[in-house]
């Protein structure tokens, strides 16, 4: 695990991660017009490319040389590979599995990579994984699915502040596990 850094807070990277569909982007956006540093993961991804899996229908890339590779900036790095990162705080942007699976729909994703989300989504995957690698008082767990970007960018503000605590396993959405999503 990634121990947290006494440092500035002011000179700190922090990482919004979650499985597509969950809000990064437009809470990355949102952001940045509040005048925080925001990149944007997949803008930096392109050198470490290796082949398209036609049969998931996603690029697979070279993450860990991507991550080592990768130059902490002072901000926000958002992106559903965030994680990887060494961040020194990480927010899990959640969404219901319905919900999830309605927006990548909406999207124009296929069925099969629409299911793929959405049970990534109800299994966790993307908050064991930062589990992983970050101690408890690092990760934020955050459900967008019924918060507006402007809600959640305020939460992710307080969580970097320091105003809310640390939180994450309250979210289950097992339940959806089996069912026609």
């Amino acid at each position: 695990m990634r121990a947290l850094p006494e440092r500035d807070q002011q000179h700190m990277m922090y990482g919004i991660t979650g499985t597509p569909g969950t809000g990064k982007s437009s809470v990355g956006e949102e952001l940045s017009s509040r005048g925080y540093t925001v990149v944007r993961l997949t803008e930096t991804t392109e050198p470490y490319r290796l082949e398209r899996d036609e049969e998931r229908d996603t690029v697979v890339i070279d993450e860990e040389s991507w991550a080592s590779e990768f130059s902490p900036v002072e901000g926000f790095v958002e992106g559903h590979l965030a994680h990887l990162l060494p961040c020194d705080l990480i927010v899990v942007l959640r969404c219901r599995p319905d919900v999830l699976a309605d927006r990548l729909m909406r999207r124009g994703y296929p069925g099969a990579k629409v299911r793929e989300n959405a049970e990534a989504e109800a299994i966790d995957l993307i908050l064991i994984e930062c589990l992983e690698g970050f101690e408890a008082r690092q990760i934020y767990e955050l459900d967008t699915t019924d918060k507006s970007v402007l809600e959640c960018s305020d939460m992710i503000e307080m969580f970097v502040r320091g105003e809310i605590p640390p939180s994450f396993g309250e979210i289950d959405w097992s339940d959806y596990l089996g069912t026609s999503l």
